[in-house]
């Protein structure tokens, strides 16, 4: 009986999600992609979530990623458990996938950057099967003033693959990858595209008070777009996000604002904000299909006790070349 009235609830909760569209999937750091005419959502979860759909609008759940946790993930990071991995990144290049993913401990720099493949996303596919090639970037406290999390994959004009990175500490980080994406470019250099100011006397193993995550980038004619995120997240009522934007001509930077101040020093054209509707709004992602740009993000309901909801807006770009939302909210 008990198996019975739990299927009965999940064809209900599926139900409920497909005539409710975007707002009524709980997730957490959307990322979309799309195969054969179908969308595929990865999110924050157990194992990373994944969702699919026909339309972007009616969304059906699909098996994680990992159905059990990477076992040098759990070797890496002594707080990681329960298999709960953060901010996946999905890409696709000369015919693989390639899912860049985070585990950490919350509120700690112990973290890690992973990296899975897959030649598809369609989990009918004989050819369906998730590769994982382990760490690729570590964060050590104490030793590093950066935070091995929130992941996204940009490639420049000549095709080389970067990784921009990071929360609060010393902010968003950008590093050359190896052509296979499993480590850093030799010699490694780390640049800084982003911070917020932080308290001088808090020790490097705390995060501190300056609130940065989420890094995308995003090509649009002669700029790269750098959209970040600002302020709390995860707190129900109480989430303050926010996403703001930076762009450069040149994707190493430097990132400059509307106002033409550097997001390495605190700069950040907002994009969006929480209001009555959405206590808070952000970690988003950008993805252009048949020729018209999106914006991915979660957001805080208002009329859900501040549970966190997918939202998916059209996105546009004013005469000065600077995104907005062609339908705000």
């Amino acid at each position: 009986m008990k198996a019975v009235f739990a299927g009965i609830l999940l064809l209900l909760s599926l139900r409920s999600w497909a005539q409710n569209g975007p707002a009524a999937i709980p997730i957490h750091d959307p990322v979309l992609i799309r195969q054969n005419g179908t969308y595929y959502l990865f999110g924050t979860g157990k194992g990373i979530a994944v969702w699919t759909s026909p339309d972007r609008q009616h969304w059906t759940p699909a098996p994680p990623v990992f159905a059990s946790a990477p076992a040098w993930a759990t070797q890496a990071v002594p707080g990681f458990r329960d298999n709960h991995i953060w901010a996946p990144d999905i890409s696709f290049h000369d015919g693989r996938y390639y899912l860049f993913y985070s585990v950490s401990a919350f509120g700690k720099n112990t973290s890690c950057i992973g990296l899975a493949t897959n030649k598809t996303l369609d989990t009918k596919s004989p050819d369906y099967r998730w590769e994982d090639h382990g760490r690729v970037i570590q964060s050590v406290p104490g030793r590093d003033m950066w935070n091995a999390i929130d992941p996204n994959l940009i490639r420049d004009e000549v095709g080389r693959p970067w990784l921009t990175f990071g929360s609060f500490w010393g902010g968003i980080k950008l590093v050359q990858l190896q052509p296979d994406l499993t480590a850093p470019a030799q010699p490694e250099q780390w640049r800084t595209l982003a911070r917020r100011p932080r308290d001088p006397k808090l020790n490097d193993s705390l995060p501190g008070d300056g609130a940065i995550e989420a890094p995308f980038i995003f090509k649009k004619g002669a700029y790269y777009y750098l959209f970040t995120s600002f302020d709390y997240c995860c707190r129900g009522p109480q989430s303050t996000y926010k996403m703001v934007v930076g762009r450069s001509k040149a994707l190493t930077g430097p990132y400059l604002d509307r106002a033409g101040l550097s997001l390495e020093q605190g700069g950040g054209t907002l994009v969006l904000a929480g209001d009555k509707s959405w206590f808070g709004v952000g970690h988003n992602a950008v993805s252009s299909f048949d020729g018209i740009d999106y914006l991915a993000f979660h957001g805080y309901d208002a009329a859900n006790k501040g549970r966190s909801k997918l939202r998916i807006e059209p996105l546009s770009w004013d005469a000065e070349g600077w995104p907005t939302l062609a339908n705000r909210p």
